[in-house]
């Protein structure tokens, strides 16, 4: 299996045993019949400016959504009054990236399950992610996007939709407005998403947020916590992390660091 010990294309060198990590959890995944990415887009949290996606996200969304017809919304996490209103801004967003996408029906199971089952991306958008993950659950929904992305579909999320692209719902900075019967999530990517990630320039809410993921670690020494900043990107593709724009940060039980979109990536074989 063949593994970045960099993040990104050209992140900030790694330890060693991070880049070991990954390979064990892409090996891991791999083992258990995970889907391979799609590619996995996951977003920070604000990545419109306006009716679009933030300039710095639209070349790589661009690459992997232009010419789809079929991108699968889905909504749930925003509350109904303002679901219309979101869909539109979504419709407007991806018909800029050269993509036609529509809304999946959550209310019709039958149908919801029809519609991921046609279509050719999927993006979810952020919001309550305990709302989204309850529906999610009920609607025996994870499994059918688990085989849409292991068939190379491309998937994006964006803050409660990053949240549930990871392992398991752990750093979410939402309340448990809804009931799950699992935090499990949708196992997209081998880490926790902490979107929303303050920079360093907000000093205590920087403080504040890395000493919750640390105390977080504490408890779950074997996660691994991706930081995301407002307006940030990353892609999870054949293996590797890649930060394609803003901050993020990668926390490990004893050992947490930035990463950057600047420096040389590095390839190792586990």
């Amino acid at each position: 299996d063949v593994c970045s010990s960099d993040l990104a294309v050209g992140l900030v060198r790694m330890p060693r045993f991070l880049a070991l990590l990954f390979a064990v959890l892409s090996a891991s995944m791999a083992a258990q019949g995970a889907p391979a990415p799609g590619p996995v887009f996951l977003l920070g949290g604000n990545s419109f400016q306006g009716a679009l996606f933030a300039e710095a996200l639209r070349p790589a969304l661009r690459e992997s959504f232009r010419g789809r017809t079929r991108v699968a919304l889905i909504l749930e996490a925003v509350h109904p009054d303002d679901r219309g209103a979101m869909e539109a801004r979504l419709r407007a967003g991806f018909r800029d990236l050269g993509a036609e996408a529509a809304p999946v029906p959550l209310a019709d199971t039958a149908a919801a399950r029809s519609t991921l089952a046609s279509a050719d991306g999927i993006f979810i958008v952020g919001g309550e992610t305990f709302v989204l993950l309850a529906a999610l659950h009920r609607d025996g929904l994870l499994e059918v996007i688990r085989s849409r992305v292991r068939a190379g579909m491309p998937f994006a999320g964006s803050s409660a939709g990053a949240n549930v692209a990871g392992l398991i719902i752990g750093t979410t900075n939402d309340f448990p407005v809804a009931e799950i019967p699992s935090r499990t999530a949708l196992g997209l990517v081998p880490v926790t998403v902490n979107p929303h990630h303050p920079p360093p320039s907000a000093a205590a809410e920087f403080r504040l947020r890395a000493g919750k993921i640390r105390g977080y670690l504490r408890f779950n020494p074997r996660d691994t916590v991706l930081g995301l900043g407002e307006a940030s990107m990353a892609v999870w593709r054949d293996g590797r992390l890649t930060l394609l724009a803003g901050s993020a940060w990668l926390y490990r039980a004893g050992e947490d660091r930035e990463l950057k979109t600047d420096a040389r990536s590095e390839e190792h074989t586990s």
